[in-house]
């Protein structure tokens, strides 16, 4: 038999396969030749589950903190029956790590898509969804203390060790100028907002000291002001989003402006909004879960803090924080470096600005409508702290440059109240008496 041509051949000496059925697969042979992949098919039932395969790899080969995301099931199934306390501890502190990073990821991704202003509100909330999330699992368990020292280690993490390590990424680029500048308008309103939030703890503080030798009930008093006060950083709050999207959004343009988009929409591919909003979704539910094993667990790790001497206060306000920004910590400190340092104060101040101004004034209306006496009367200890910290940098960032030293002083500083807090015990709580009293004035 004469051997005939391929086209022939496979038209006419085939007689199981059809002329019509070879011609609806040639064009899928012949894009296989040319690179063609199994999610661009045209057909649905094979580009689908192809796509979905495909995007998840996108995303999981995104980050290499990723590959912490073996920790997820095992801390789930560890807290469901009921494991060791150390091991469920430490498995959902491990899981939430990747878990923060895929929340940053996701939110980006819908960033390119609403613009960079509101992306980058979006990315803060979004970033500051783990702390919420184990806040609100730990105050429906009453741990008040877990609470407030995760809400102000978040605010010590983002503005001091955040904002330095930017700073020395930026500074150490040889790449970069000696000193990185950025919006100084912008990061003053941001520090100035955050000055307000120090004296929104400072008061409760004072009130407490000046109402020891009273025989008013303290405590009641102290959540009247607590709940009056979370009301109006609410507000301010509220008023703030109004100034950065409608009224003063020109300020904020002029920084983006300088910015680019270029390179982060090219980077911000790959998940589409609809998908991009259901991995959210679908990570936060998983956080969730994880949060709820992680808090139950505290409780139970007396083997941790006995061992390794570890407070509970330690563990909400060095730990927790430094896991729940992991995600974020990485993101400015790679924008830094490349000196987009406008979008690096963004993060650090912004996220701070929001826990400070909003989580936490959420968190103490939430504590008055289920019934747990949340209030913004943090130790005497933690209040000092936090005010000074807010002080350190403002004088650092009100000049709107950066090097590498001002953001040594900020790493070095929080590396000392993390020792000082790894040293500070659950029961060392305020006292009422002349010694509160006489730091603010209000004592004898």
């Amino acid at each position: 038999m004469p051997r005939q041509g391929d086209g022939q051949t496979n038209g006419e000496a085939t007689p199981l396969l059809g002329s019509s059925t070879l011609g609806n697969l040639a064009p899928e042979i012949a894009n296989s030749k040319q690179g063609w992949q199994p999610w661009e098919d045209n057909r649905a039932w094979v580009a689908y589950p192809w796509s979905f395969l495909h995007k998840t790899w996108q995303v999981l080969i995104s980050s290499p903190v990723n590959i912490l995301l073996v920790f997820v099931p095992a801390g789930i199934v560890c807290g469901a029956i009921g494991a060791n306390p150390t091991a469920v501890f430490t498995l959902n502190f491990l899981a939430i790590i990747p878990l923060a990073a895929l929340l940053s990821f996701a939110t980006e991704e819908i960033s390119v898509k609403l613009g960079q202003t509101l992306g980058g509100l979006m990315n803060a909330t979004f970033g500051n969804a783990v702390e919420l999330i184990v806040s609100i699992v730990a105050l429906k368990n009453g741990e008040i203390r877990i609470v407030q020292s995760s809400m102000l280690g978040s605010i010590l993490s983002n503005i001091l060790l955040v904002l330095g390590c930017c700073f020395l990424a930026g500074g150490l680029n040889p790449a970069n100028p000696k000193e990185q500048t950025f919006n100084s308008t912008v990061a003053s309103t941001m520090s100035s907002l955050m000055a307000v939030a120090a004296a929104s703890l400072i008061i409760p503080a004072t009130l407490y000291a000046a109402l020891s030798h009273s025989k008013s009930s303290t405590e009641g008093n102290i959540l009247v002001l607590s709940h009056g006060t979370s009301i109006i950083l609410l507000i301010l709050y509220v008023m703030y989003l109004y100034f950065q999207l409608k009224s003063h959004k020109e300020l904020f343009d002029e920084e983006q402006q300088a910015e680019g988009g270029d390179g982060a929409d090219q980077e911000a591919a790959i998940l589409s909004p609809w998908a991009a909003g259901v991995a959210l979704v679908l990570v936060t539910v998983v956080v969730a879960v994880c949060a709820e094993y992680l808090v139950d667990s505290i409780d139970s790790i007396d083997s941790i803090v006995q061992t390794a001497h570890i407070s509970k206060t330690f563990i909400g306000l060095v730990l927790l924080p430094i896991v729940g920004n992991a995600a974020e910590h990485v993101t400015a400190c790679v924008v830094a470096y490349k000196n987009k340092m406008d979008l690096a104060i963004g993060v650090a101040i912004g996220s701070s600005m929001q826990i400070a101004l909003f989580v936490t004034p959420f968190l103490v209306i939430l504590g008055w409508i289920i019934h747990q006496p949340m209030t913004l009367h943090f130790q005497m200890f933690e209040t000092v702290v936090f005010f000074v910290s807010v002080l350190v940098v403002n004088y650092l960032i009100q000049d709107g440059k950066s090097n590498y030293l001002e953001g040594a002083m900020c790493v070095g500083t929080y590396i000392i109240i993390a020792l000082a807090f790894y040293v500070y015990p659950d029961d060392a709580g305020d006292k009422p008496g002349p010694g509160l009293g006489m730091l603010f004035g209000g004592g004898n």
